[in-house]
């Protein structure tokens, strides 16, 4: 027997319908490339959406065609993440991080039929604009009196101009709830990128789960700070959350240094916001520079890559911002866990509880995780027992892109490419990468606990560890660090900054201070140069640190 309910698809429309009839005079502001602030309300943004799905229309653009977008965060961006979508085309958010030869490559991949950007980027569409072969139309996001006088870019457009051609008439149609709604490719760090295509009913799910008290807890009380960019996973669902509870979104366009967050943060009275560890590194150093606090902000996620406990230690106790860790893939919408504390938790000394705060956290609903040992066998969920992560779950990728011929999973399960540990309370953590774990005498090593006491130094702003050759354990740990600005730490004194941290075998055989270390398209540090570069390095046969105060500049 069936039940007796309604069958209404869920729609990423339906999102703009709620938020434009509910909380239509919420605020959307955006710092625009111009560097001025914007400030409409969602009832404004939803008509003018409208406005440019009937423009899309007219220029011929079908359902199932891919729009694409080089954008940061900002009122136009989120009005295509809307329209797009919610005519049937599918919005393809490019990340402009990316070498042009590899943005090129991905708009042919995706075939890509307008390509819609921000004037920042106006120098790479110029290279890219003969590679493309499927591009009709160039929009620049500005009104008319910004536009470029003179440009390489064949059939250029004002983004202004583009939206006014339409009008704000439009029921949005009743599309099935698989209907592909986004696509974004992974960063590319092996081989080509990588396209996964959600769906709108995947998006309204991923959207409830990322609301929830559990995970990021929104509601129409927030004002909600999206550091993450969305060209990065659709900047963690902020945007469709945003009008699920009709919270106030703050979009920061380019400004994304310590001053210019902090200002718009205390200006705009935010509540909430996310992103990756780096930006909160340079926030944190404004802070404590100029001596700055918060008037609002209360509650952050970070996730991307590992946050050190030294930064979600200074975060809570010098400015009361309570750090969440989160931990997510492209292929998973992005979001899988969430370190939201249980009820024994609140009793915890300041040790314990940053030691689990540490950790990735618990699945969010709708995310089913195991851990397994090489043969495929399930381990347990004690803390201890280390294995390759999988996961499944409704907001979780089953093929790429154009590779509907080859299954992604390992069965039914979406092999993540982690090394983890589940606790008994559920709580996941990273240990390294399979690709970046240690294998020291047959044993491993995690480079993420390596890395994050490294940076518990008051005098190492980043580090990372890689594996370097040795002649009788086959491979150590290496740590390449970068120091803060007018600090002069030593190798020794780093490496004697380890006792009592970690096993003796797991501390690092030596240092090597460089200038910078290679960051990514989205803010992780790119290990696979840092390898290439040291895989000529020879640590000695005896197994003792070096300590030489080694420097390498780049």
């Amino acid at each position: 027997m069936l039940g007796q309910m309604m069958n209404q698809p869920l729609l990423i429309s339906s999102l703009l319908k709620h938020a434009e009839r509910h909380h239509g005079e919420q605020q959307v502001v955006s710092r625009r490339v111009e560097g001025d602030i914007h400030r409409y309300t969602y009832r404004e943004m939803a008509a003018r959406a409208r406005r440019l799905a009937n423009a899309l229309a007219a220029q011929g653009m079908k359902p199932g065609d891919r729009i694409a977008t080089l954008a940061w965060n900002g009122y136009r961006h989120l009005e295509l993440y809307y329209a797009v979508s919610g005519s049937g085309a599918i919005v393809h958010t490019i990340n402009p991080r990316l070498h042009p030869d590899q943005i090129a490559w991905i708009a042919n991949h995706a075939e890509d039929r307008i390509l819609f950007f921000d004037l920042t980027f106006l120098p790479i569409v110029e290279q890219i604009a003969q590679q493309t072969d499927t591009i009709r139309a160039f929009v620049a996001m500005a009104d008319h009196d910004s536009m470029p006088v003179a440009s390489r870019v064949p059939n250029l457009l004002c983004y202004e101009d583009f939206l006014a051609s339409g009008d704000d008439v439009l029921d949005w149609p009743e599309l099935d709830e698989n209907t592909a709604s986004s696509l974004c490719y992974t960063s590319g760090t092996t081989g080509n990128p990588k396209g996964v295509l959600y769906s709108h009913r995947s998006t309204v799910l991923h959207s409830f789960a990322a609301a929830l008290p559990d995970s990021m807890n929104c509601s129409a009380r927030d004002s909600i700070l999206p550091v993450v960019p969305m060209f990065h996973v659709n900047a963690w669902g902020l945007p469709y959350v945003g009008c699920m509870v009709g919270a106030k979104l703050v979009l920061p366009g380019p400004m994304l240094d310590g001053r210019s967050l902090y200002e718009l943060i205390e200006a705009e009275g935010v509540t909430f916001s996310a992103g990756v560890p780096t930006i909160w590194q340079g926030l944190l150093a404004h802070l404590e520079n100029t001596g700055g606090r918060f008037s609002t902000m209360r509650r952050t996620i970070i996730g991307g890559s590992a946050c050190p406990p030294a930064i979600i230690r200074a975060y809570q106790d010098r400015y009361d911002v309570e750090v969440l860790h989160a931990w997510g893939m492209t292929e998973l919408s992005p979001l899988g866990t969430v370190n939201s504390p249980k009820p024994g938790h609140t009793a915890l000394d300041a040790d314990a509880r940053l030691a689990l705060q540490a950790k990735q956290g618990r699945a969010v609903f709708g995310v089913d995780m195991k851990i397994v040992d090489d043969d495929g066998r399930a381990l347990p969920h004690d803390g201890k027992a280390s294995g390759d992560l999988l996961v499944r779950g409704p907001w979780i990728l089953s093929h790429y892109f154009k590779a509907e011929d080859d299954d992604a999973l390992l069965d039914g399960w979406f092999p993540t490419g982690d090394i983890a540990t589940i606790d008994a309370d559920g709580f996941m953590q990273i240990t390294d990468r399979s690709k970046d774990v240690i294998k020291s005498g047959g044993e491993w090593i995690g480079s993420i606990d390596l890395e994050n006491i490294a940076m518990s130094h008051p005098g190492i702003a980043q580090a990372a560890c890689i594996a370097a050759r040795h002649a009788k354990w086959g491979e150590r740990p290496l740590i390449l660090a970068v120091r803060k600005p007018g600090q002069a730490v030593s190798g020794r004194e780093l490496l004697d900054h380890f006792e009592g941290k970690v096993a003796r075998w797991w501390t690092p055989d030596d240092i090597v201070f460089v200038d910078a270390l290679p960051l990514g398209a989205t803010g992780k540090i790119l290990k696979n140069r840092l390898r290439d570069r040291f895989a000529d390095f020879l640590l000695n046969r005896t197994g003792e640190a070096l300590a030489p105060d080694r420097e390498a500049s780049d």
